[in-house]
């Protein structure tokens, strides 16, 4: 691994992703070429990575292309928004171009239900797909992200502190590395209490260089908790190159050092991610303990905001040295792009006979059409008042905002 990050890894030509039929098992060798660890799990014959997806209902893997379109079209819209509209408040770090990481975790979850028995599942300072994914309601969370008093938090968490109890969404980490400890507290008292709930704490690669990391790893495995940790390794932490902070090619080998089970799967494809997280749901809720999941996987906007992007097109491009959008070079992004999750997915659901071209085309209208309505109400709704900041700081009662006088 280069520690130029100019230079750093790109897909190779042979990883575009192909799909077997529906019956058949997906060959993760041929698929990617990605390396697979099973240390602590079931031993897998030829690279492959269990046998789920194939069997879901065709509603289910329908309602999962839906679901990546719907992140990919809030990003996009939000971005569009950024770039466009003055009066507009809200911000995000962008989440365009992972979707498949969160559909195909949050699908193998237990979303419905008493929240008693749900599965929780904590985010990173990158929230909204997951969010989505887990099903939150999304006019109020793009109330939320613009400060709007009917927002999903009252206007107070915005974007880096979302969160629905509700569905099981936690909420999001305005910080690097206090998530996983978080999730890992939740784990334990599922076990404690006799529960089979899951707990899942999704972090970013620059998650490896804080402590709380390894801390959390470790007291997983000692105690054989619920934990599902999601790895999303795409490639830089802010604008560094995670090979500037970590010495593996793959960060599950640091998890797979403390015994936990690890897989490694291509986080493009949505299939895969999804059999890589049922089986450690499965494994979770027997008793086996945790599991770690490096999904690699790639950010198609800059680390926050919308620096080097264009109203109306996806992604973030151009290469100057002095903006900030010069950490990588324009032929990555583009080369990733290649091998986007909502192309993936569409392509094997065709494959498989579950839908059409013309269908596919029709659903993405479709939610192209709620996105665009869920905007349209989040940002008619009030505003939060500058008295709003004020209040659920004091355990009674309110305080004047005389900074605001």
């Amino acid at each position: 691994m280069t520690n130029d990050i100019h230079m750093s890894p790109r897909p190779r030509d042979d990883e575009e992703p192909r799909s077997e039929s529906r019956r058949g098992f997906l060959k993760l060798a041929a698929l990617t070429g990605a390396v697979v660890s099973t240390a602590g799990s079931r031993a897998l014959a030829s690279g492959e990575i269990g046998f789920f997806a194939k069997d879901l209902p065709d509603d289910k893997l329908i309602d999962m292309y839906r679901t990546i379109l719907k992140i990919r079209w809030h990003e996009r819209t939000q971005a569009d928004q950024m770039l466009t509209n003055p009066d507009y408040r809200g911000y995000n770090h962008f989440y365009a171009g992972q979707e498949a990481v969160a559909t195909g975790v949050c699908a193998a979850l237990r979303n419905d239900g008493p929240f008693e028995q749900i599965d929780l599942v904590y985010s990173s300072h990158r929230p909204s797909g997951h969010a989505i994914a887990k099903g939150v309601d999304i006019p109020t969370m793009v109330a939320e992200m613009d400060f709007r008093a009917t927002g999903m938090n009252g206007g107070y968490a915005a974007e880096m502190h979302i969160s629905d109890p509700a569905v099981g969404f936690i909420g999001a980490d305005g910080m690097i590395g206090p998530a996983p400890v978080i999730a890992s507290g939740s784990a334990f008292a599922f076990r404690a209490r006799g529960s089979d709930q899951v707990a899942v704490v999704f972090a970013g690669d620059g998650n490896y260089a804080a402590p709380h990391f390894h801390s959390t790893l470790n007291n997983a495995k000692l105690l054989d908790l619920p934990l599902i940790y999601v790895c999303e390794n795409n490639l830089y932490h802010q604008y560094a190159h995670y090979s500037f902070s970590c010495p593996h090619k793959d960060i599950a080998d640091a998890a797979g050092a403390y015994g936990i089970a690890t897989e490694v799967v291509d986080g493009q494809d949505v299939i895969q991610v999804y059999n890589a997280a049922k089986e450690a749901v499965d494994r979770a809720r027997s008793g086996g303990g945790p599991t770690f999941i490096e999904a690699k996987t790639y950010r198609y906007y800059n680390h926050w905001g919308a620096p080097g992007a264009k109203a109306g097109e996806l992604g973030a491009f151009g290469y100057d040295p002095l903006a900030i959008n010069s950490f990588r070079p324009e032929r990555e992004v583009r080369a990733w792009m290649q091998r986007d999750p909502v192309d993936i997915s569409r392509k094997i659901l065709v494959n498989w006979g579950v839908l059409d071209e013309a269908r596919a085309a029709e659903i993405e209208d479709e939610v192209k059409a709620e996105i665009a309505s869920a905007f349209e109400w989040g940002l008619s709704q009030p505003l939060c008042t500058p008295e709003d900041g004020l209040k659920h700081v004091f355990a009674e009662g309110t305080v004047a905002a005389r900074q605001f006088g």
